[in-house]
């Protein structure tokens, strides 16, 4: 199991769509966590219809943090994205910027609380979104602590310039055994394919998201998903990528010899 973080220089590459579908799609329980310090959408689009009251979220886990309570509080605070298997689980976000700055404080905590969910019965991996690095109180501990960081790119120049900032910012706070932790997510069509993004962003490409419409409308504002759809289909086939990535990173920081297993059925 494993904590991974979806995050985008500038612009709106799709970095929340991109977190449900995977989530949508992902094989083993995962936890979707809105963790992005512009505030949380999926409760105003996607999940609009079960009109969440607030009660559910973030804010409430950070609460339950302080009172180092996080553990008992956690499950309580999740939405159901794929009733009723309890499987494919939201964390819903804050409910506007002007909260956070309370989070700062708590980032490291619920990073470790994160990162402690593979190590529990039932073991669940995180997807947590980010949002856009240039906004203010990003959630570097997370982001630090996550076993990959993908920055989500279209394949433009006009994407890509802001990215390679961004690369550098994360490679620069990604502390010892960054080695293979930050990846590209190509989201989208443009004038460069994978291999030329990678070159000109210095780090590989983990996952290619095409152009889908009419899922990506679903997927922002409601309806049925439909699990045949190219993006859906895409987001399916990246879990496995993602993981060798992951697994691939772990067996490196191990040494020889000492090869991760808990992702060799990926």
């Amino acid at each position: 199991m494993a904590v991974i973080c979806l995050a985008s220089a500038k612009g709106s590459p799709g970095v929340t769509t991109a977190g449900l579908a995977f989530a949508l799609t992902w094989s083993r329980p995962v936890v979707l966590a809105e963790c992005d310090p512009a505030g949380g959408d999926i409760a105003a689009g996607y999940l609009r219809h079960l009109e969440l009251d607030g009660g559910h979220g973030l804010m409430q886990l950070v609460v339950a943090e302080l009172r180092g309570q996080a553990g008992e509080q956690f499950w309580s605070q999740l939405v159901d994205l794929d009733p009723p298997g309890a499987q494919r689980l939201l964390l819903p976000g804050i409910a506007t910027p002007a909260q956070a700055a309370s989070l700062d404080p708590n980032w490291y905590g619920l990073a470790s609380f994160f990162a402690s969910l593979e190590h529990r019965d039932p073991r669940f991996d995180v997807i947590a979104d980010c949002g856009r690095l240039v906004a203010p109180h990003t959630p570097w501990p997370l982001l630090s602590r996550a076993d990959l960081v993908l920055l989500a790119v279209k394949p433009t120049l006009a994407s890509l310039l802001p990215g390679r900032a961004a690369v550098q910012t994360l490679l620069a706070g990604a502390g010892p055994g960054s080695d293979g932790r930050i990846g590209l997510l190509v989201v989208g069509d443009g004038d460069y394919d994978d291999r030329a993004v990678s070159r000109q962003l210095g780090v590989p490409v983990i996952a290619h998201l095409p152009h889908d419409d009419r899922s990506a409308r679903v997927l922002a504002e409601g309806g049925t998903v439909r699990t045949r759809r190219p993006l859906l289909r895409a987001a399916a086939a990246a879990e496995g990528k993602l993981m060798r990535a992951i697994t691939g990173r772990r067996d490196r920081l191990r040494g020889p010899g000492k090869r991760e297993a808990i992702h060799a059925d990926v």
